[in-house]
């Protein structure tokens, strides 16, 4: 435990309990490793999932967040990517194998073995990792990303290392840009930044919501169209237009409904993850377009300093609220009842000024 700091964090300590303040154990940064003092933490439905259980694979304490923004505070011998004083962001991945193909070919979030997660992944028989709930994290600095927008963006950064990479990703790999339409569908955390990154990609984009409250935002945020998706006689007029579709919705649907807007060879690619499956697809609306449905999981770790440098460089960031360590459990109610538009982010220096933690 020598040189081993206390650091105040916030955890769950079963499933579906409140988080409570918590103190854990940092080491300092070894060979090749940097350490953060975090400033920002968006918080993702995923750490709301972990910390109930929901997949019932999360290991207890558990403490979330892989939406991390910080200042370098320390350096492993051997790091040169960081000075101290940078600001630098930590998405989902902090390690990986290293040997199989997908890792050789740099998409770590496809490596063979599982990649290692900011949280709650196995370090060994007795540890697992602690997230960005915290004041402080080490992680190898070839992990660690260069944040280069400016002070008064960083909050609204911090999503970019998990939101704004999962569409980032698939946007990129299916080419969208100029001359594509393309359709997004749901305006949650992940839709609002698939609208901002197509937009600025030079893309014509639909958003195809359930909620009317959100198209005014859809269109400040670079939508050209949108679409009431529970209208039917809307939706048919969008009939074979598209040339790929982001699907950024978690809850079970039939997937025919977005099916049917892909032009021939268009792509409908899932983020989202919902609990229970999804309906469809009819075989015939593959066959007759000769249509695809894939999927894409968040991004590498090149692939995610490309989206910060671009974020940076078009002045993306999400839309969020920024909350106190304190209200957690109060925000990951309202993101049960999605009443969040779009982004929670935690100020980490109310957590060093927290006197309960």
């Amino acid at each position: 435990m020598t040189n081993m700091s206390n650091t105040k964090a916030y955890a769950a300590l079963a499933a579906k309990t409140p988080l409570v303040p918590y103190r854990i154990l940092r080491r300092p940064p070894g060979p090749g490793e940097v350490q953060l003092e975090i400033l920002y933490c968006g918080i993702c439905h995923s750490d709301l999932h972990s910390v109930h259980d929901d997949w019932e694979a999360t290991r207890f304490p558990s403490v979330p967040g892989h939406e991390i923004i910080g200042r370098v505070s320390a350096l492993g011998e051997g790091v040169t990517k960081f000075a101290v004083g940078d600001v630098a962001g930590i998405g989902c991945i902090i390690g990986c194998c290293g040997e199989c193909i997908s890792c050789k070919e740099e998409l770590e979030q496809y490596c063979e073995q599982g990649f290692l997660g900011t949280f709650n992944s196995p370090i060994n028989d007795t540890e697992h990792t602690l997230g960005g709930y915290s004041e402080r994290i080490v992680v190898p600095a070839r992990y660690a990303l260069h944040v280069r927008h400016p002070t008064g963006q960083l909050a609204g950064a911090a999503p970019l290392l998990c939101a704004g990479i999962t569409v980032y990703s698939p946007l990129r790999m299916w080419g969208v840009g100029p001359g594509k339409k393309i359709g997004v569908v749901g305006m949650g955390g992940l839709g609002h930044m698939a609208v901002k990154f197509a937009s600025a990609l030079g893309a014509e984009v639909v958003l195809f919501t359930s909620s009317t409250e959100k198209m005014a935002d859809a269109k400040r945020f670079g939508a050209t169209e949108c679409c009431l998706s529970t209208d039917k006689e809307s939706m048919t007029r969008y009939a074979n237009q598209l040339d790929f579709v982001l699907n950024t919705v978690s809850a079970s649907h039939n997937l025919d409904t977005y099916l049917r807007l892909l032009k021939r060879d268009g792509t409908q690619v899932l983020v989202g993850a919902p609990a229970e499956p999804h309906t469809g697809p009819r075989v015939f609306n593959l066959l007759f377009r000769r249509r695809r449905i894939a999927g894409s999981l968040i991004g590498s770790i090149r692939e995610t300093q490309e989206m910060l440098d671009f974020s940076a460089t078009h002045g993306i960031t999400a839309e969020i609220e920024l909350i106190k360590i304190a209200d957690i459990n109060d925000a990951f109610a309202r993101m049960e009842r999605n009443e969040v538009h779009y982004r929670f982010v935690i100020d980490m220096e109310s957590l060093r000024q927290d006197q309960t933690a």
